[in-house]
């Protein structure tokens, strides 16, 4: 098994763990069809992988940055939910949960990267909540705020609402048992959000003009 793979099996309850950051789409397939052969088809899975950088484009350099934040948070949900979903829905049930961001909602500058591809994972968890609607399957599109992790550490500017991770994994929990489509959380956000949406965009570039930028980031993933 490639080292980026992680598998934890609990006695009482079967999981599969897979880092997917950098895998190979063969290597994550092969994981899930071996749970899949030991325990049978899961009753929830979770693609919660994702990567952020300060970008420009502009930069030659910053190319390969793009590709790797679009790959892992993409492109990774992706890989990750495809082999779950066809014995998902010869059960007729189950949960696919995807991680999505707030920063998805708007173009922010610096970030266009990350903003970029959070907004294709909101729309491709809307598409793929509603062809499997009919199988009895549920995907749940989850977009926080800012949660205190490694990579918000690195960011140069205020983060209002910051979310311890315990927080936001209670919250992540409850969304999911509640069969949830689409929340954003903390309610906060959620008034940020819908100002943002209605913002025309003249006033949106004049507001996001000044706005901080996103720090470049340097991790083993680049």
């Amino acid at each position: 098994m490639s080292d980026s793979l992680s598998v934890s099996v609990p006695e009482l309850t079967p999981a599969l763990a897979i880092t997917t950051s950098g895998a190979p789409y063969f290597a994550i397939k092969s994981s899930a069809e071996d749970f899949i052969a030991k325990y049978g088809a899961p009753d929830v899975v979770i693609a919660s992988a994702g990567v952020s950088s300060g970008t420009l484009t502009e930069r030659e350099s910053d190319m390969d940055t793009f590709q790797a934040v679009l790959d892992i948070n993409l492109v990774g949900m992706m890989n990750t939910f495809q082999p779950f979903v066809l014995p998902m829905k010869k059960n007729n049930y189950g949960s696919l949960v995807g991680i999505s961001s707030v920063a998805g909602t708007r173009g922010l500058p610096g970030a266009g990267a990350y903003s970029a591809s959070k907004a294709a994972v909101t729309a491709y968890l809307e598409s793929l909540r509603i062809e499997l609607n009919e199988y009895n399957l549920v995907v749940t599109t989850i977009a926080p705020g800012y949660i205190k992790t490694p990579m918000t550490r690195l960011n140069k500017f205020p983060m209002p609402f910051l979310m311890a991770p315990q927080v936001a994994a209670k919250k992540f929990v409850k969304a999911i048992n509640q069969h949830k489509k689409f929340i954003i959380f903390p309610w906060q956000m959620r008034l940020v959000v819908t100002l943002m949406r209605l913002t025309p965009a003249f006033i949106w570039d004049f507001i996001m003009k000044n706005a901080p930028r996103k720090s470049k980031s340097y991790w083993d993933w680049l």
